[in-house]
């Protein structure tokens, strides 16, 4: 069973937390099942970058990025080669190390 390790971030995720996934599990939703509340304005529809995360482990064992999800992490805060969007991201047998950016580009937190 593959593990998501999330790295501590001062608002989402004080302590860090490891979670465990299924393979075929979206990250953002083990996250929020768990109370990591990842922003995610488009209500997980890959039409924004508020779920945009950091992989710092675990980025290649991912499926590629669909065209839109890497168009749509042009505009993202902070992007580097190893983002992804959360809401696209499908676990597979491998541990993901995950780092939630400081910033995000959306004007409102929309508390969900």
């Amino acid at each position: 069973m593959p593990k998501l390790i999330f790295l501590p971030h001062a608002e989402r995720c004080p302590e860090g937390a490891v979670l465990d996934a299924n393979p075929g599990d979206r990250l953002i939703e083990v996250a929020l099942d768990h109370g990591i509340k990842i922003e995610h304005a488009c209500e997980m529809a890959c039409a924004c970058t508020t779920c945009h995360v950091i992989l710092r482990e675990g980025f290649d064992s991912l499926e590629p990025a669909e065209e839109l999800e890497d168009d749509l992490l042009d505009k993202a805060w902070g992007l580097e080669p190893d983002s992804r969007l959360a809401c696209q991201v499908v676990v597979e047998e491998e541990d993901l190390v995950i780092e939630i950016p400081k910033y995000t580009i959306n004007q409102v937190s929309e508390n969900h």
